[in-house]
């Protein structure tokens, strides 16, 4: 999109786009949000520090679980097309329309409600207008490098809904101390992101973010350490595992979503666990739509998890819970793998006896007929 000039060659061309849009029914004001996010769809590629576009129905499914309320400061530290902002925008105007009966509360969604970093000023352009076409009017879109030192956010939102970047690691010259501290040193960023949302995050603040499984199981200090902390000093309320395919044909890296909330004074007792097996969507590089979808059920069993029957799940089924002691036992290991039971039925089979008889009376039928047909072979 960078320096792009668009050019409507001939007057046929221009009439047929006009005509086209005519058709298009804009009484609603997200039509012309939706149209964009189509477009936004069709960017099929990873960016150079590995961010790509997260599926709607995974934000859709991520904002539901996090309920976001008219007082919420809602941020997203790599905002890319800033899907999440717009997925919070849509659920409170579906969700919450007496707050838009408020001039004040009016005013706060416009102005003070949603905030957006990146730094690709690219996608700066793209996030903006994305959210000003969903009717959100004056959006806190900023280029910043959320793990520089410079950026001075801390205890500052209440909502964090983010997918940072899986790859890369940056200069530990320019990364913040406090995240660098919170990290054990490390320059992988999808650690450090999980740093970040912990210090932005106000008490009481709540995050919801999407991981590569590796910050789940990894074994290096970093890895532990940042789990630690979560655990031990925070409240984590849920790991939900999702299959390779989420994020075709951008990369087939297996991920998961992280609910935590910032206490800062521990409050982990349980973990719940959810094993995702379909988003309603092929997971082959196609990505067509499909009956199999587990969102439905993952969003009932996450609001209904204090639930007699949720606390009574087995660990065979798809949602269970962990106990925090179990967890750190294990090294603070997340991995769904490390704790669902996988039940193999059992196979009755033949004795051996029985298998060596058959055998040897199978054998005693086939001499006879070999010598037959040696017989007739030396004939």
């Amino acid at each position: 999109m960078e320096d792009a000039i668009f050019l409507i060659p001939t007057p046929i061309v221009l009439q047929k786009i006009v005509s086209l849009i005519d058709k298009i029914e804009m009484e609603d004001k997200d039509t012309k949000g939706d149209l964009y996010e189509y477009l936004l769809s069709k960017m099929s590629t990873a960016g150079t520090m590995g961010q790509f576009r997260t599926p709607r129905q995974i934000i859709k499914m991520m904002v539901e679980l996090m309920q976001p309320t008219e007082k919420d400061v809602i941020v997203d530290p790599s905002c890319g097309s800033a899907g999440f902002l717009v997925g919070v925008g849509e659920y409170l105007e579906k969700n919450n329309k007496e707050m838009f009966n408020n001039e004040e509360n009016i005013k706060y969604y416009n102005n003070k409600m949603f905030y957006g970093f990146d730094i690709d000023r690219t996608m700066l352009r793209i996030s903006a207008m994305n959210l000003i076409q969903h009717g959100i009017e004056n959006p806190n879109i900023e280029y910043k490098d959320s793990l520089c030192e410079d950026n001075g956010d801390e205890s500052k939102y209440t909502l964090v809904l983010a997918n940072p970047p899986f790859k890369g690691s940056i200069n530990s010259d320019i990364i913040s101390k406090k995240l660098l501290e919170l990290t054990n040193n490390t320059k992988k960023t999808e650690l450090l992101f999980l740093a970040l949302f912990l210090k932005i995050l106000k008490i009481g603040g709540r995050c919801a973010c999407i991981v590569p499984d590796g910050v789940l199981f990894g074994s290096s200090k970093a890895h532990q350490t940042i789990r630690k902390e979560i655990v031990e000093n925070h409240k984590l309320e849920a790991i939900i595992s999702m299959p390779s395919g989420i994020f075709k044909p951008y990369a087939g890296v297996s991920t998961a979503i992280l609910i935590f909330t910032k206490t800062n004074a521990g409050g982990t007792d349980k973990v719940w666990f959810y094993d995702m097996q379909a988003d309603g969507f092929s997971l082959d590089d196609k990505r067509e739509p499909i009956n199999e979808n587990d969102i439905p059920e993952i969003i009932e069993r996450f609001k209904n998890r204090d639930s007699e029957d949720e606390l009574n799940r087995k660990r065979s089924e798809k949602s269970f819970f962990v106990a925090k002691e179990e967890i750190a036992n294990n090294g603070y290991d997340l991995s769904i793998n490390k704790y669902k039971e996988i039940v193999v039925e059992r196979k009755e089979y033949r004795k051996t006896e029985e298998l060596f008889e058959e055998l040897n009376n199978n054998i005693k039928e086939l001499l006879p007929r070999i010598e037959k047909l040696k017989e007739f072979y030396n004939e």
